[in-house]
């Protein structure tokens, strides 16, 4: 069986990291896999690129050109948003490889373009990490349920056309979506629900399948050595926080974490804790905790993420919308315990008061109340630890995970 997985990038961002190891968990099992994408960043050989210099300059120009009709709405939400409009020559590239299988991963910032997937003739397994696929263009609709009829008047873009560009692009899935063989994957119980409920995913099979992780890479190590390693505090307890643009995209949080954080009672916790954040550089004007704060910047390499989730303390994911994030995932594996709020695919992972602790959504006071709870008791914080990685080596192993993906891709190549 030959597999071929498409995606934007092989490693930038979650979603990409997640196709990148589920292609190398597939490769490890003797599958034919191989990776199609816009912009390579591994060295791996069969993760696949353009070959010409133009072609190459072309996917660096994609994410802009595909910004470019949102110039239309000036007064728009700066959050990702995806039209897929710039004509690709994928399909002829698909069918050189000609593959039994393909699997669709995060393919926006120009990618491909969505006409294309009907010129596919192979069964599509698409693995979603987003609300994108279902809706007009938005990536996660916060409390908008356009997506469930026909989308337009869209409250990212501040329209009020119900004939805008996002029913533009919904009408375009709509009509393409209809001529392919498709299954979808969610990686959360959450967003299959979302694609249950959506006009555009509500008549195609839907499987959730959670994303896996390499648990002999991401592992607990001794904590006071991690904290050295990284010349942090041995006497401090740590509170990680981190993301892709970790302290900017509001999607994840920071905003509700700082009052969070500048809650905790000063006078038992201000000599006690401080803040460790990756994802993001200190910022210009650093707020204050009441605490100190360590900014660690990016960090690309699975060594140094694993040596910094294993040095913390508490893991906080204060998304206001997620599906099922790598760090939590990550952090769970490396014996450190996480608070949410409880919100997207976080009850997947976060089991409340067994192995991290579920705030009420968007309540400030219930996430400190989390952190507290956690950080308080050593000997609960210690059981804690110990469920957190037992949760992730009995359901999110990439074992379990090939396994599931396997099953369904014999399924539909019969």
């Amino acid at each position: 069986m030959k597999i071929l997985l498409l995606s934007t990038y092989d490693w930038q961002g979650g979603a990409a990291k997640a196709a990148y190891r589920l292609h190398q968990a597939l490769r490890r099992t003797g599958i034919d896999s191989q990776m199609l994408v816009q912009s390579k960043l591994s060295d791996e050989e069969t993760v696949i690129t353009s070959a010409t210099k133009f072609q190459k300059g072309l996917a660096k120009l994609k994410p802009s050109l595909d910004l470019l009709p949102l110039g239309l709405y000036s007064r728009r939400e700066r959050v990702t948003y995806s039209l897929q409009w710039f004509p690709d020559t994928i399909a002829s590239q698909v069918a050189q490889i000609n593959p039994d299988i393909i699997n669709l991963h995060w393919i926006n910032s120009g990618y491909l373009r969505l006409e294309t997937l009907a010129k596919f003739k192979k069964p599509i397994v698409w693995t979603l990490h987003d609300m994108w696929p279902f809706t007009g263009g938005c990536h996660y609709s916060s409390d908008c349920d356009r997506y469930t009829k026909t989308c337009g008047a869209c409250p990212q873009l501040r329209s009020t056309r119900k004939w805008d560009i996002s029913r533009w692009v919904w009408r375009r899935k709509a009509k393409a979506w209809n001529n392919c063989n498709l299954a979808i994957v969610t990686p959360s119980n959450w967003l299959a629900k979302c694609a249950q409920e959506s006009s555009l995913f509500q008549n195609f099979r839907i499987e959730v399948i959670p994303n896996g992780l390499d648990i002999q890479r991401y592992k607990p190590i001794d904590k006071q050595l991690a904290k050295n390693l990284l010349g942090l505090p041995i006497d401090k307890q740590i509170i990680l926080f981190g993301a892709v643009n970790a302290t900017s995209d509001r999607r994840k949080g920071f905003h509700l974490l700082l009052p969070a954080l500048q809650t905790l009672d000063r006078s038992q916790w201000q000599e006690k804790i401080e803040l460790v954040s990756f994802g993001a550089s200190q910022p210009v004007e650093p707020p204050n905790f009441g605490f100190k704060a360590n900014y660690l910047g990016k960090l690309s390499d699975e060594i140094s993420l694993s040596l910094v989730y294993a040095a913390a303390d508490v893991f906080v994911a204060p998304s206001l919308q997620d599906n099922l994030p790598n760090t939590v995932m990550e952090a769970l594996a490396c014996g450190t315990p996480c608070v949410a709020f409880e919100i997207g695919g976080m009850s997947d992972m976060i089991e409340h008061k067994q192995n991290g602790y579920l705030a009420r959504p968007y309540e400030v006071s219930d996430l400190a109340k989390g952190i507290t709870w956690v950080l308080e008791d050593r000997e609960r914080w210690r059981n804690l630890c110990d469920r957190a990685r037992k949760k992730v080596e009995q359901e999110f192993s990439q074992e379990l995970q090939t396994k599931r993906y396997l099953s369904l891709f014999s399924q539909l190549s019969l």
